[in-house]
């Protein structure tokens, strides 16, 4: 496994005042999007996706960023759904929530409050 010494994204935000600027906020969000679309052109959904997931190869401004933890991810079908209530609280989609049938598409919705939190410094 690659030494990433950088930590997490959850403290990689901590140590920066939760402050990004809005150029380094969407190259990161660019590079998850780029995992996920990886990740989802094999079929395979990750569920968890959060700060504490991803980490950073270096304390650096210019650190790239790598995601781990599977243990919840699942391969979907294209035409398959879901219905196992995983994901944490505060990055889950609603549908989860709800314990409604759902997609990959629920990678996207974590996706978008890891780039809220990334430009705003705080959860929607």
């Amino acid at each position: 496994m690659e030494l990433c010494v950088g930590g997490d994204l959850f403290t990689y935000l901590e140590k920066r005042d939760f402050t990004l600027s809005e150029n380094r906020a969407a190259e990161l969000t660019h590079k998850l999007a780029t995992s996920i679309f990886y990740l989802h052109s094999y079929g395979i959904a990750h569920r968890d996706l959060k700060p504490e997931n991803i980490l950073m190869t270096d304390p650096s401004d210019t650190a790239e960023l790598k995601l781990l933890d599977f243990g919840l991810s699942k391969i979907i079908g294209p035409n398959e759904k879901c219905e196992e209530p995983f994901g944490t609280l505060s990055y889950v989609a609603p549908e989860v929530l709800k314990h409604k049938p759902y997609n990959k598409s629920v990678d996207i919705w974590s996706l978008g409050i890891l780039a809220y939190l990334m430009i705003t410094g705080c959860l929607p």
